[in-house]
């Protein structure tokens, strides 16, 4: 518990010091791509248990695949969503693929190597928490767990075992 408290400490002052690249990039935000076994299952966890908003369509075909060498040739269309249609909000961008290696989840974050999790701030855990029951989605550990007088941390999976940390109040 304690340790936990640290790392979140930690993060939180790590999130206000600022990158010495100012200027470098055109947006502040990072796109995220993710490879999910299954596009709809996925785009309804996202959309209705996390409350995202889908924003767009990219079609990825198999000539740009190719060249670019994202897909070595195989087309795919890759749903745009994010927390809000903002042009400053992170974009969670899903796709599959007809063939893919089969999903292994992992029951910690320091069971694999790569992008094991990620954070959402939240302005209250009453929803999520709710739509998460809704939806049978299990809580992991002792979630929630509490890191400040009325601050809580909650820590699930996606349908293909991303870890979600939601961190808010009450």
């Amino acid at each position: 518990m304690i340790l936990l408290r640290y790392f979140v400490a930690v993060a939180l002052l790590l999130g206000t010091i600022h990158c010495k690249n100012t200027g470098s990039y055109e947006t502040p935000t990072i796109q995220i791509g993710v490879v999910v076994s299954d596009l709809n299952r996925s785009l309804d966890f996202y959309k209705n248990v996390l409350g995202m908003e889908e924003t767009g369509i990219i079609n990825l075909d198999a000539d740009f695949g190719k060249e670019s060498g994202l897909t070595g040739g195989v087309p795919t269309q890759v749903k745009v969503l994010r927390l809000e249609d903002s042009k400053l909000a992170t974009e969670w961008k899903i796709m599959t693929f007809d063939s893919l290696p089969p999903v292994t989840r992992s029951t910690h974050i320091q069971d694999a190597v790569g992008m094991q999790y990620i954070t959402l701030s939240v302005n209250s855990m009453a929803p999520f928490l709710e739509r998460l029951r809704k939806n049978n989605v299990p809580l992991l550990g002792n979630s929630p767990v509490e890191l400040q007088k009325g601050r809580y941390f909650v820590l699930f999976q996606d349908p293909d075992g991303i870890f979600i940390e939601l961190i808010g109040n009450e």
